[in-house]
Parts: structure tokens; C-alpha cells; sequence
């Protein structure tokens, strides 16, 4: 084919689609304003069953829903891992002009999020206890645990199928659908959390049948999209036939995001276990510091979930203008990202300095000890909060752009090179005070690898406009 031919190609393809043509920043909101919407609205009911079980329940509570804070984890992992890696090669594929391939891409992501939804909650129900424990559950919190993860279990094929099918549905063309539908059970979750707590007093288990009623809620508004709604995906029941091979590929792009959430679940699991032992030899005891934690981890849940919602409304740009070659909007579409979300960073850092205080209070325990610990904790382990809208653009842009193994060597590093090691190294040299400082230093070096990555991509970038450009003048 002719450089006249392709170029007229490429152009037809840029033209048709407005992820090829559109100004960059508009896109990016939106695109980013629905998918931060609705991760701010998942975390807010997160935060607001934090806030019911705390003023319901207690210490306890927060402890136990901490516990089971891993099976969230590995939920959004799974999410990421075919719900972002399908969505990249959808639109990887479109950018490259194969409609076909795109939406094989998309049925089989669809396949692949319900199949192994469905098998996480059956381990998950058969194993509860065993696995509560290995999550770092007390004596004294085990009970409402075991309560808590059960019920939530039930949910998780309905929560991973959901979450995952925003990915493909934004990618559809339709953020604000896909906002509409997260919206749908978390707006549910919020009303309902506290009519079960306090008017029918089904304590804990009625907060997480709110949570769960809500993740079918949004699965079936999903469903509903790709049977009456989907603009350019057409699902076929010969496409929904799980493909190993395009799965594969499918995961391999995912497989960065998927690696930072299982990261997240490895450290969380050690971070309880460091806790309950280390806090056991100090003055806190074992469950304040399982309290405290698990009530900012929800707290931070806010900051992460807009991190989350710039990256994933940057994902169709950047994969579809990879695709159809346009890497000066690639390089456009990265800067305005990791501008926007440094900048948010750097307010909720303040936000934590200022106002440790103020933060613990809205979960409704007093105790001197408990708020002594958690203020300390958020001010130090959150030390370099700044820093750390760095991390989750870049793991997410080198995916975005078929580069899946930058990718996962970003999403690695915060939780499984550094913090931890961190958090089992130096609690054995200075205590539960190890704990303490593991989070800064884990944030400083990943924000130094991430920063090193985007330097060496943005050249690589130069040197392929430069070689598109070059092409079209010969």
C-alpha cells in the first residue's frame, strides 16, 4: 500500500471516530468527569458503610469490615484485569480500523467477568473462615467478619461483572451511561445502608445486603446496556465462547492494574497481620489498630477512586489514537493526566495534615487511644500522599497503549518491591512505628520509577511521530 493510501486511511478512521479528532482536554472530561463520578460515588458508599458500622457497631466493626477489605481488592483486581484489558484492546483494535476484532474483544471481556466472578464467591463461601483469619481477623472481631464477608461474597460475581462492563461500556462511547449504572447501586447502598442499621437493626449483616442488593442493582442496568443501548458492540452468543488466546491477550493488557489490586490485597493482608502483632506489643492492643486503619483506608479510598477516574477516562483516548497512530494526542492526553491528578494530590495531602482530627471523628468512635493512633497514622504513613496520583496513571497509560509489561512493572512497585518488605522489615526494627514510616518511603520510590518510565516513553513517541511524519514526506 501507498504512503498516499495510508495516510487517506488513517484519516477516514480519525475523522469517523471523535476520539481521532476532538480537542484532547474536552475529551478528557468527558470522558474523566463520569468515570471520576462514578468511582467517587463507589467510594463514597464504601465511606458511608464505614461511617453507618462505626456509629452502629464500634471499633469492631471497622476492624471487621477491614478484615474482609482484601475481598475488594481482589474484586477490583479481576475488574481490571478484564474489564480495563478488554476495554484497551476494544479500542485498540477500533483505532486500528478492525471493527471485528474489536468486538470479539468486548463479548469475550463480558464472558470472562462473569465466569470468574462466580467462581471467586464459591471459594470465597466455602473457605470463609479460613480465610478471615489469614486476612488478620482477632477473636474479638471474627464473628461480625465472618458475617461480613459472607454476605458480601454473594455479591462479588455481581460486582465484578458490573465494574468490569463500565470499562467496555465507556469505551463504547457512553461514560455517562456507565456513570449512570455505578450510580445506580451506590446511590441504592447509601439510602439503604442506614435504614437497615437503624430502623430494621440488622446491624452489620444489613449493611452488607445493601452493598450486595446494590452490586445486582448495577449488574442488571449493565446487562440491560449491551442488549438495548451498545452503539458499536454487538454481543453474539458465538463471540461470548471464552477464547483462550484473545483472553489471554486480554488479560496481559489488564494485567497491570490487576498486579497493583492484588498488590494492594498482599499488602493489606500484611499490614493486618503487622498490625495485630506488632499493636499487640504496644500500648494500642490489637484491634484499635485494625480499627483505625481499616476506617482510613476508606478515607484514602476518595483520593484513590479520583486517581482511578482520571486513568480510566484517559484510557479510550489514548488507546484508540495509539492505534490510529496519533502519538502527539497520546503524549497530550498523558500530560493533562498526570497534571490533573498531582494537583488533586497535593489537596488531599493537605486535607490530611490539616485535619487528622476532624477525619476520625466522622466515624463515631472517641476513644483517646484509638483517635492517637489513627492521626498518627494518617499524617505519617500519608506523608507523601502528593506523590501518589503519579503511580496510577502511568500503570494504567502503558496498558492503554499495548504496552502491558511497563505496565505491570509499574503497578508492582508501590506494593510488592516496597512497602512490603517495608512493613515486614522495620516493625521488627522499630516496632509498630515501622509501620508508620513504610508508607512514605514505598510512595517516594515508586513515584521515582513511574517518573523514570514517562521519560523514556515520551522519547520513544518523538521517535515514532517522527517516523510517521518522515513516511508522509517521502
Amino acid at each position: 500500500m501507498q504512503t498516499g493510501e495510508r495516510e487517506n486511511i488513517l484519516q477516514i478512521k480519525t475523522v469517523a471516530n471523535p476520539l481521532g479528532t476532538e480537542r484532547v482536554g474536552k475529551l478528557m472530561l468527558r470522558f474523566g468527569i463520569p468515570a471520576i463520578v462514578s468511582m467517587l460515588v463507589n467510594a463514597a458508599y464504601n465511606l458511608t458503610d464505614q461511617i453507618v458500622i462505626g456509629n452502629v457497631t464500634g471499633m469492631l466493626g471497622i476492624a471487621a469490615t477491614n478484615v474482609a477489605f482484601p475481598l475488594m481488592t481482589i474484586n477490583a483486581a479481576i475488574t481490571y484485569l478484564f474489564g480495563s484489558g478488554g476495554a484497551s484492546d476494544y479500542n485498540l483494535k477500533l483505532g486500528e480500523g478492525n471493527k471485528e476484532a474489536a468486538n470479539a474483544a468486548a463479548c469475550n471481556t463480558l464472558s470472562l467477568l462473569a465466569v470468574t466472578g462466580a467462581f471467586i464467591a464459591i471459594v470465597v463461601l466455602i473457605f470463609v473462615d479460613p480465610l478471615i483469619v489469614a486476612f488478620g481477623a482477632t477473636n474479638a472481631v471474627k464473628p461480625m467478619a465472618a458475617t461480613y464477608t459472607t454476605i458480601i461474597a454473594i455479591g462479588l460475581p455481581f460486582g465484578i461483572f458490573s465494574a468490569g462492563a463500565c470499562y467496555l461500556i465507556r469505551a463504547d462511547g457512553s461514560p455517562r451511561y456507565a456513570m449512570i449504572c455505578m450510580l445506580s447501586g451506590a446511590v441504592f447502598n447509601m439510602i439503604a445502608d442506614p435504614v437497615t442499621a437503624f430502623v430494621f437493626k440488622w446491624g452489620i449483616a444489613g449493611i452488607a445486603w445493601a452493598t450486595t442488593v446494590g452490586q445486582m442493582l448495577t449488574a442488571c442496568i449493565a446487562v440491560y446496556y449491551f442488549i438495548r443501548k451498545a452503539k458499536t458492540i454487538s454481543v453474539r452468543k458465538a463471540l461470548l465462547i471464552p477464547n483462550l488466546r484473545l483472553g489471554k491477550h486480554i488479560a496481559s493488557l489488564g494485567a497491570a492494574s490487576c498486579i497493583n489490586q492484588l498488590g494492594e490485597t498482599v499488602l493489606q493482608i500484611v499490614l493486618n497481620n503487622t498490625l495485630r502483632h506488632y499493636g499487640a506489643l504496644s500500648v494500642y492492643g490489637s484491634d484499635i489498630p485494625l480499627g483505625g486503619v481499616g476506617a482510613i483506608a476508606k478515607l484514602n479510598a476518595v483520593h484513590a477512586a479520583i486517581m482511578i477516574g482520571i486513568a480510566q477516562g484517559c484510557q479510550p483516548i489514548n488507546s484508540f489514537n495509539y492505534g490510529a497512530k496519533q502519538y502527539e494526542r497520546v503524549k497530550i492526553t498523558l500530560r493533562l493526566a498526570m497534571l490533573a491528578a498531582g494537583s488533586i494530590s497535593v489537596i488531599v495531602f493537605l486535607v490530611y495534615q490539616i485535619f487528622p482530627r476532624e477525619l476520625m471523628f466522622i466515624f463515631g468512635e472517641s476513644d483517646p487511644l484509638y483517635l492517637e493512633f489513627s492521626i498518627r497514622y494518617l499524617r505519617v504513613f500519608m506523608l507523601l500522599t502528593f506523590l501518589r496520583g503519579i503511580q496510577p496513571i502511568v500503570a494504567t497509560f502503558f496498558p492503554s497503549i499495548g504496552n502491558a509489561k511497563r505496565g505491570t512493572w509499574i503497578a508492582m512497585s508501590r506494593q510488592i518491591l516496597f512497602i512490603v518488605p517495608l512493613l515486614i522489615v522495620l516493625p521488627i526494627i522499630m516496632g509498630i512505628d515501622g509501620i508508620f514510616y513504610a508508607g512514605p518511603i514505598a510512595d517516594f520510590c515508586a513515584a521515582c520509577i513511574s517518573a523514570a518510565f514517562v521519560i523514556i516513553e515520551i522519547k520513544r513517541l518523538n521517535r515514532l511521530k517522527f517516523d510517521v511524519c518522515s513516511d508522509g514526506i517521502r
